[in-house]
């Protein structure tokens, strides 16, 4: 049976609603915020036959633990779980515009959640983790991410070198980034099927991640800071492949 989760905020909740309805359970509203935005998830949410249960605003701080619900929660069928047995799959259905963003042992769930909410923007197929060392959906990752955790795919592997040469035997180029990376981001040709490897805060990526990269690249710093954070990091090497891939 499928695990329930708890899933708040304005962006996160539609998001839902709009693609995944099938999974809601409940809905929580509070009558204490009365907007414009509030009504139309509620009019939604009716429309879709689940009765809105109206609560004070205490109640839905609790079910938030302290997130910033903007005024309605509800609680949902938690998504399937995907793992490397998927990945063909989704290679297969997006062939040469297949995108796979890779993170390797980020921890905090407010960097998991930007990047989550940058690769939807970017049309990400799947983002990658591996199960160790890794953070994982939670309230806090839905939150920051937008919606995006409902949108697009989120693979949990375990073991990320195999994974990585499995995309590899699919034809998929594998762009690890490193400081120590002779080729800049922009020295790269993203049109093919790509995944991006990004490391984690501070420590970068794993020696056997950074050994199966068929290539390692890196952003240019000209400023006086040694890095940027992961989720800025991700931005700026995902929009330069869409500004490959669209002419932009």
């Amino acid at each position: 049976m499928s695990k329930k989760v708890t899933i708040f905020g304005m962006h996160s909740v539609r998001s839902l609603l709009e693609q995944h309805p099938e999974r809601l359970v409940e809905v929580f509203a509070t009558r204490e915020r009365q907007d414009k935005s509030l009504q139309e998830l509620v009019s939604l949410t009716q429309r879709l036959g689940i009765r809105v249960q109206f609560v004070p605003k205490a109640t839905l701080d609790k079910k938030a633990e302290g997130g910033n619900h903007q005024g309605i929660a509800i609680t949902a069928l938690e998504a399937p779980q995907l793992n490397e047995n998927d990945l063909d799959g989704l290679i297969d259905k997006f062939g040469n515009k297949a995108l796979f963003l890779v993170l390797d042992g980020v921890t905090d769930p407010h960097n998991l959640g930007a990047c989550m909410r940058t690769a939807d923007a970017a049309g990400v197929t799947a983002v990658i983790v591996p199960k160790d060392k890794s953070a994982s959906i939670n309230p806090t990752v839905r939150k920051v991410a937008s919606g995006a955790v409902e949108a697009i795919p989120f693979v949990q592997v375990t073991n990320l070198a195999r994974t990585l040469r499995q995309l590899q035997d699919k034809q998929v180029w594998v762009v690890g980034t490193a400081g120590e990376a002779s080729k800049t981001l922009y020295e790269v040709d993203y049109t093919g099927p790509v995944a991006i490897v990004m490391g984690a805060e501070g420590d970068g990526m794993r020696r056997l991640t950074r050994e199966t990269c068929d290539e390692l690249i890196k952003i240019p710093l000209l400023g006086t800071v040694s890095s940027l954070n992961v989720s800025v990091a991700t931005g700026v090497c995902l929009y330069e492949v869409v500004r490959q891939r669209h002419g932009v």
